[in-house]
């Protein structure tokens, strides 16, 4: 019987961590229900997860948005987000009357 050496399940351990984390983040980000003060304190990439998902929670889709509407997306909720004066707007909620009304 052969034997796996320990390196080599440590360097398969870690390799399925780090994938697994992106799964796990996509699967538990909220998309369209962030809330604009969490949304503007995220990392580019975490952005663009969480316009992803919410542009397919918009399209009622599991496949993956054409990297064109996330990049339109992403840039008015950027806008939206910045300037609404209820910070805990969900990015789906946000608009030009959230800027100058608080909800």
């Amino acid at each position: 019987m052969q034997t796996i050496p320990a390196a080599a399940l440590a360097a398969a351990a870690l390799a399925l961590a780090l994938t697994g984390c992106t799964d796990v983040e996509r699967f538990l980000n909220k998309g369209g229900d962030t809330p604009c003060s969490e949304y503007i304190r995220q990392d580019q990439d975490t952005k663009r997860t969480t316009i992803t998902k919410f542009v397919q929670q918009q399209q009622k889709t599991d496949a993956q948005p054409a990297g064109t509407a996330v990049d339109a997306t992403m840039i008015s909720v950027d806008l939206l987000c910045g300037a609404q004066r209820d910070a805990e707007t969900p990015i789906k909620n946000a608009d030009i009357a959230g800027i100058f009304l608080q909800r």
